[in-house]
Parts: structure tokens; sequence; C-alpha cells
């Protein structure tokens, strides 16, 4: 399967849930990378009209949990999510967000990714840090 196989897969993956409602999609990953962008519009904005916390906040989880899952795909594990932190460093009005996740530790029980978050002109909108468990996949 190549990567646009791959893309399409995880994106379709997502289809009805929080994610698609917000409008994120996964757009590129690599073996130590995984990157999508999240509109700023009436979905992801509060009321004063910018970036809601909550909807970085979101976006930042997404792309650590589905890298983590990523990194155990065939092992009939999957990740949850057990702590996040943001830090929201600027405000954003419209257009897009882009987001990078990359590890800090894939172990065997626990996983650390680092999240970035930047505007339309790659200028640090938020940073985060996502911590994920590794359990057994429910039967």
């Amino acid at each position: 399967m190549d990567k646009a196989d791959i893309l399409k897969q995880i994106n379709e993956g997502m289809h009805q849930t929080m994610t698609t409602h917000i409008g994120i999609e996964i757009t590129d990953f690599g073996d130590d990378f995984l990157c999508g962008k999240m509109p700023v519009d009436n979905r992801t904005t509060q009321p004063y009209g910018l970036l809601h916390g909550g909807a970085s906040a979101a976006f930042a989880e997404t792309l650590g949990s589905v890298a983590g899952g990523m990194k155990v795909f065939g092992e009939n594990k999957g990740v949850v999510g057990i702590e996040i932190n943001a830090n929201h460093l600027k405000s954003v009005k419209s257009g897009w967000v882009y987001g990078r996740a990359i590890p800090v530790r894939v172990g065997r029980k626990i996983q650390v990714w680092d999240i970035k978050i930047t505007n339309e002109e790659d200028e640090l909108v938020c940073v985060s840090r996502l911590t994920l468990a590794v359990v057994e996949k429910p039967s």
C-alpha cells in the first residue's frame, strides 16, 4: 500500500468522529513524524472569533494518537491518551493551522509525543506534549 492509500485509509477511519466534525485531516507521515491540518472557522473558534484552545488540544491529541497508533499497528495493540498539555502562544482568526507530531519516546507501555501547531505564516501557535498508554485492543 502506498502513502496516499494509507493517508486515505487513516482519514476515512476517522469518519463521523469529532476529528472529522472539526475538519482535521492527516496530510503526511514518516518514520519519525505525522502531520495534519485543521481549519480555523466556526467549528474551531471561541466566542471572540479566535482559535479555541480546546480545538488546538484536540488537534494535538489527534496527531499524537494517530502517530502512536501507527507505531503499534499490527501488534493487536492500541494507544490511549493519559495526559496532554498545551501552551497557546499566538492567536489565529481564520485560515488553517498545521501540526506536526514527533516522538520523544516510543516504549512498549508508554509513548510521549511533542506536537507543534503553526499558522499559515509558519509561526508557532501552540506547543503540546501528549503521553499515551499502549494497551491491548479489546476483543
